[in-house]
């Protein structure tokens, strides 16, 4: 375990958009360095997560330090990151690639480029990586290996003449993927004798250790003993253990310049390690921290409650549970009248929060309903102050509301020409405003801005569905913009349910009104009077439907006799019916929620 000279090291990303082979490539070079043996390797051996391996997706950004004996006879460290390509985890490849030198960019021989693919090349650009072009899947019959050379060319505009050409499956051409890693990519720079600095790439919670941190150093040295300092959180904690992923947790007696490793600390929670945070020793101070990242804003919120009410710490010790190790996840108490107690809870976008949904009730074994997901709103009162708006049902009087501001977002559509016309129109029913057409080969890239309200309902599925699965999206999060939006209640009896009121702009509000009365007729069962059911903004009623009575046969006992007798039962009747509806409470089944807030458009 000699320390290693700086020109042998190479700090490296995989980048590419979903399902285009970056596990499997990891898999293979692991494999041939040697990281485990044949009796270790598994398929996707970085994705750790049970749901990460069942949907094929990388949620956390895995690192792997790997040992290479290059053609020229010397030995090289190779840390590889293995990053996320789903656009709700951008925080995760943003973090990963500051780490890095350079990249390898993975593209599917026969798929072409994709949205996410620009996406992430476009930050490990920013970043000054080097990229190396890797043409995955060349063994499938619809590999297009020199078309795709040129859309790489065209798109991204990097030279893809050298790109290698491999099949991550089976193995092809993956040695010169580490030939090209070694001479292609440049070694880190850094000063062994500098005071340590050092970036937090990422941290998570162990059982046994605490918080595990990854880090990169940049100067100095990190050893066991040492007394640290976190500059961000002003924190100071003593390096218990200090390690490097093999990709097994191996203890390693130092980290030098340009190296990447983990350290202990017996940190309680991942709330204290902030990931960019820039990490130096107590007693020789770096002179200025590393440029850090913004920290990762949650954009969609949603209501997480219990279906049974006794389940509430249950779902309380959970929540935290999944908190201790993804810091973008945040929550916090809230009631409501028709749910019950449960929480407020912010993700980073609607693949974020399925899967915490997910995790909560498989990990958990909790049955959960979540309220419909809305954005956070900037509202400006009349006297000048700003409030930030999580819950439509917390809105303030609108008499004492100046403006609202909605977040808009600029999404980049890659589709094939058939489906361009159904993709424009599903853009412009979700008050899209278009940006950019332009064409690469056959393929048609849009540019729309989008208000994120509209896109978090159901977008990608339509998306999805109008383009047969051909369309790829990407997008980010440009502005606040001042939106003609108003909150619309949803009343059963005259009772408003909070738990279905929801901010939406004015021009949408009678078909969204329309169709959650039309939803929820279906829905509700019928009681012994009748109930109606009303869409309304402030005072004024845009939607109704009515739940018919059921009718008891009064008469049915009444054998002959006059007319009058009848007459005096139903009179009767009328009248209990008459005080049913005043006091009546209306019982609304837990799945009519479910389906109401599900309700597809």
């Amino acid at each position: 375990m000699t320390t290693v000279s700086l020109d042998n090291i190479r700090n490296f990303a995989i980048i590419a958009h979903i399902d285009h082979g970056k596990s499997t490539l990891a898999d293979r070079l692991i494999q041939l360095c040697g990281g485990l043996s044949e009796r270790e390797m598994k398929a996707q051996v970085l994705d750790s997560m049970d749901i990460e391996r069942e949907r094929g997706i990388t949620i956390k950004a895995q690192t792997v330090r790997l040992t290479y004996r290059a053609r020229d006879g010397q030995d090289y460290v190779l840390n590889l990151i293995d990053t996320p390509g789903h656009v709700d985890f951008a925080y995760e490849v943003s973090r990963s690639l500051a780490a890095c030198e350079g990249s390898l960019l993975v593209v599917d021989a026969s798929q072409g480029v994709e949205a996410q693919t620009l996406a992430n090349v476009y930050q490990a650009i920013d970043n000054d990586h080097e990229i190396v072009p890797v043409l995955n899947k060349v063994d499938l019959p619809a590999a297009e290996p020199e078309r795709i050379k040129q859309q790489i060319e065209d798109v991204i505009g990097i030279d893809a003449s050298n790109a290698i050409e491999i099949s991550a499956k089976t193995g092809i051409g993956v040695p010169e993927v580490l030939e090209a890693i070694v001479t292609r990519l440049p070694p880190p720079r850094g000063d062994r004798n500098a005071p340590l600095k050092a970036l937090l790439v990422d941290s998570w919670y162990d059982a046994y250790l605490g918080v595990v941190v990854l880090v990169r150093i940049v100067d100095g040295v990190l050893k066991k003993g040492m007394r640290i300092r976190m500059l961000g959180a002003e924190a100071t904690h003593d390096v218990e253990s200090v390690g490097v992923f093999t990709p097994k947790l191996v203890g390693w007696p130092e980290l030098g310049p340009g190296e990447l490793g983990f350290f202990t600390g017996s940190i309680k929670e991942v709330a204290d390690t902030a990931v960019g945070d820039t990490i130096t020793e107590e007693r020789r101070r770096a002179d200025a921290p590393l440029p850090g990242f913004r920290p990762a804003q949650p954009v969609v919120f949603c209501g997480i409650f219990p279906v049974d009410a006794g389940d509430f710490e249950d779902l309380r010790t959970a929540i935290g549970k999944l908190r201790l190790n993804d810091a973008a996840f945040t929550f916090e108490m809230e009631t409501s009248a028709a749910l019950g107690f449960g929480f407020r809870c912010g993700f980073l976008g609607l693949l974020h929060l399925e899967i915490i949904q997910e995790r909560l009730s498989r990990e958990f074994d909790l049955d959960l309903i979540a309220t419909a997901p809305s954005v956070v709103y900037r509202i400006t009162l009349t006297n000048g102050d700003e409030i930030e708006l999580h819950n439509p049902a917390d809105m303030p009087d609108p008499v004492k509301i100046r403006e609202i501001s909605e977040p808009w977002l600029r999404a980049t559509i890659m589709t094939p020409d058939d489906y361009l016309g159904a993709i424009l129109k599903l853009c412009q029913e979700r008050r899209g405003i278009q940006v950019d057409l332009s064409y690469v080969g056959s393929r048609a890239v849009v540019q729309y801005d989008l208000p994120l309200n509209e896109v978090v309902f159901d977008f990608y599925d339509r998306l999805k569905s109008v383009s047969k699965g051909y369309a790829s999206f990407d997008y980010q999060l440009t502005d606040y913009r001042v939106g003609d939006l108003v909150k619309m209640q949803i009343l059963v009896n005259a009772e408003p349910v909070d738990a279905l009121s929801i901010l939406v702009h004015r021009s949408q509000a009678d078909r969204r009104g329309r169709a959650m009365c039309e939803k929820l007729k279906e829905l509700i069962p019928p009681h012994m009077f009748q109930i109606p059911i009303q869409a309304a903004i402030g005072g004024k009623v845009i939607a109704r439907e009515t739940i018919r009575a059921l009718r008891k046969d009064v008469l049915a006992k009444c054998y002959g006799g006059d007319v009058t007798r009848k007459r005096k039962l139903l009179d009767k009747q009328k009248a209990g019916k008459k005080k049913m509806r005043q006091f009546g409470k209306v019982d609304i089944p837990q799945e009519a929620f479910i389906a109401a807030l599900k309700m597809d458009d």
